[in-house]
């Protein structure tokens, strides 16, 4: 992702992005409810369009250049940017990774959450769980004069102890009006490294 100038939220702006992000954590619990092996990529992404028709969001994702999906759908091994089909069937004992983003007044609500389908075996557990706590603990060094290497530090430093590696190939990245917007955030990095982190970031 090509870096640019740093978009600095209001607090309007913030508050307009948070109500986009509630629907992001409505729709991941009702999805939860209806996620079990033996359903299609698509049956999810059929979900998640009638989702958005109900409570009047855009998907965003469909607003990406040559994309044509609510979601991307990853499972198992899959490292996001999965294509919903109809031959993609859901297996007992898969993680299914689901990333969606929903536009609300023009303002954007985009995340990914990751279920576990049946009977999922130890290793995968033992994967969710450490991609969960990485998450946690990067999120609770965030704040204005930590840096985007404190971020990548955080995660890194939980997983690769564990047996586990982070992906180099993507990065996080801020979201506002557009679905990509500057600072790139690895998941890999040294504290006190990088862009210097301010209110306003979103």
């Amino acid at each position: 992702m090509a870096e640019g100038q740093v978009i600095l939220k209001s607090e309007y702006e913030i508050m307009k992005m948070a109500e986009a992000g509630k629907y992001n954590a409505l729709f991941f619990r009702e999805l939860g409810q209806y996620i079990q092996a033996g359903l299609s990529t698509m049956d999810l992404e059929n979900f998640a369009c009638a989702f958005c028709d109900k409570h009047g969001l855009f998907p965003t994702f469909k607003a990406e250049p040559r994309y044509h999906w609510a979601l991307c759908v990853s499972i198992n091994e899959e490292v996001v940017h999965g294509i919903p089909s109809k031959q993609k069937i859901i297996q007992d004992g898969d993680i299914v990774s689901v990333d969606i983003g929903v536009t609300l007044d023009g303002y954007i609500g985009d995340s990914c959450y990751t279920y576990m389908v049946g009977n999922v075996s130890p290793q995968a557990k033992k994967l969710c769980g450490a991609t969960r706590e990485a998450l946690d603990k990067a999120i609770k060094i965030i704040r204005p004069g930590a840096t985007i290497g404190d971020i990548g530090h955080a995660i890194q430093s939980h997983v690769e102890p564990l047996g586990f590696s982070v992906v180099r190939e993507y990065v996080g990245h801020g979201v506002g009006t557009r679905m990509h917007e500057p600072p790139s955030v690895p998941h890999y990095g040294r504290a006190g490294e990088g862009l210097v982190l301010q209110e306003g970031m979103v």
